[in-house]
């Protein structure tokens, strides 16, 4: 049993490796473009909304710090989902093999993801030196957001990745979802401007929770015990999309070669 997930996690890592490399292969700047498109993105935000529409320090920290704190992890969330949800179709002919464990196909596209995101909290750091804030306790609840966007991204991809083996406009139609999930998530405005009766709507988004908790952790030194509510919110959606993600999967693997 060991050594059978030793193979599987080396074969994750590989594959993710492997992925990560071929994705920019050709280009004369070749792994940079995964980093360069973000960093550009989030010039682009910062300059909109600092120096075009002047806008303020939030609760007295730096409008940039504010922004990069939420944009890092949806990028991940985003990226995971939107090439998770190819990976059966991608890797299509690995499907075929009947001694292939095709289960692991959307996880090495978020271990895809996740090797940009790595860089990208790094990043966080400096940023946030640069200004003159040091890292504290709070900073290690990054790992603890980095399990929950993992999971949350798993179950997801899960459903999206099986999905699009039969219906085709599934990866069309989760990037439309992401891009309107964008603007309903709180990353370059803040809930404090959003009528009140909206709140909770806003609320119930998973990544909303990701979201603040990456504010929390570097901004506002909040612990997650401090909104149970939220966290309960969160993980009763996070568990219900992993059980079922898993349930489907199982349930229409069998049918997966048939499609193909």
């Amino acid at each position: 049993m060991k050594k059978k997930l030793f193979t599987n996690s080396k074969m994750v890592l590989n594959l993710a490796r492997k992925d990560f490399q071929s994705r920019y292969l050709g280009s004369y700047l070749g792994i940079l473009w995964a980093f360069i498109q973000p960093l550009i993105q989030i010039l682009l935000f910062w300059f909109v909304f600092q120096v075009g529409f002047k806008s303020m320090p939030v609760d007295d920290f730096p409008f940039i710090l504010w922004l990069i704190c939420a944009m890092v992890p949806w990028f991940f969330f985003s990226d995971s989902i939107q090439n998770a949800t190819n990976s059966i179709l991608e890797y299509s002919y690995l499907v075929k093999k009947m001694v292939f464990r095709v289960s692991i196909l959307p996880f090495v596209k978020i271990l895809s993801a996740f090797f940009v995101h790595l860089f990208f909290i790094c990043f966080l750091f400096l940023m946030f030196i640069i200004y003159g804030y040091y890292p504290n306790l709070y900073t290690l609840q990054v790992i603890y957001y980095l399990v929950c966007t993992l999971l949350l991204v798993s179950g997801l991809s899960l459903l999206t990745s099986t999905l699009n083996v039969f219906l085709k406009d599934t990866g069309q139609i989760v990037g439309v979802i992401i891009q309107l999930g964008f603007w309903l998530t709180p990353i370059f405005y803040s809930l404090k401007i959003v009528p009140e009766h909206f709140h909770f709507i806003l609320k119930l988004n998973p990544m909303y929770y990701i979201v603040e908790g990456y504010r929390s952790t570097f901004i506002y030194h909040q612990g997650f015990w401090e909104h149970p509510w939220l966290t309960l919110n969160f993980w009763l959606i996070t568990v219900i999309l992993l059980v079922v993600g898993s349930v489907f999967f199982k349930k229409m693997r069998p049918h997966f070669a048939d499609v193909l």
